[in-house]
């Protein structure tokens, strides 16, 4: 499966409009687009910074969608007042310990790795990182985006609640620290976000 994500780093004060937006306008539009398994938005209101990531079946179906996608995606930008960034990823792993609900919250880690290492980070990811982070208080589910060409990644963990999260950090931090010391990542950057909206069909990959 595949993904795409737009990054916008948005006005504070629009970002629910955008959110319901989103869930209201563009979910629905998408949903009857061939290959489409779902949608999952990221916001971090203290800096306006919004992630919005649909998935995919297919790298096919992923590109033959850009043109539906494409206006509704320049109407978010509007509304949120910035500029969007795109992304496209492989899901590399998806996980889920039971679904999302109102008040769970997301930490994403972006990594970089060589290209021809990249098979060995996902291999650390599923088998010593994922076990880990399975453990830690209010785990709800996880999933590795990947981009072959240029070693990319990113891991996103969504917990129950924001106590959950900042209770487990010292812990993640371990994990992270481990997992990229043994696949030779380095990490780029960790951000936590509220967990806006979660909608995927997408089936188990781990």
């Amino acid at each position: 499966m595949y993904a795409r994500s737009t990054t916008i780093e948005a006005n504070t004060s629009a970002i629910d409009e955008g959110i319901d937006h989103i869930r209201d306008v563009v979910l629905p539009e998408l949903q009857n687009t061939d290959g489409f398994v779902g949608m999952s938005m990221l916001a971090d209101r203290q800096s306006g910074r919004c992630i919005a990531t649909s998935s995919w079946q297919s790298r096919e179906a992923m590109r033959a969608s850009e043109h539906q996608v494409r206006p509704l995606r320049d109407r978010v930008s509007q509304l949120l007042g910035g500029t969007p960034h795109l992304e496209e990823w492989e899901i590399a792993v998806l996980h889920r310990d039971h679904r999302s609900h109102p008040g769970c919250c997301v930490r994403a880690t972006w990594i970089q790795v060589e290209p021809t290492a990249l098979d060995r980070a996902v291999d650390v990811y599923k088998m010593a990182s994922l076990p880990s982070i399975e453990n830690l208080d209010g785990f709800c589910s996880a999933s590795l985006l990947v981009n072959r060409a240029t070693g990319r990644a990113v891991s996103s963990v969504a917990y129950d609640s924001t106590d959950a999260m900042q209770r487990g950090r010292e812990q993640a931090k371990t994990i992270r620290t481990e997992g990229t010391g043994e696949s030779g990542a380095q990490v780029l950057e960790v951000a936590e976000f509220e967990l806006a909206l979660a909608h995927l069909r997408a089936p188990e990959l781990a």
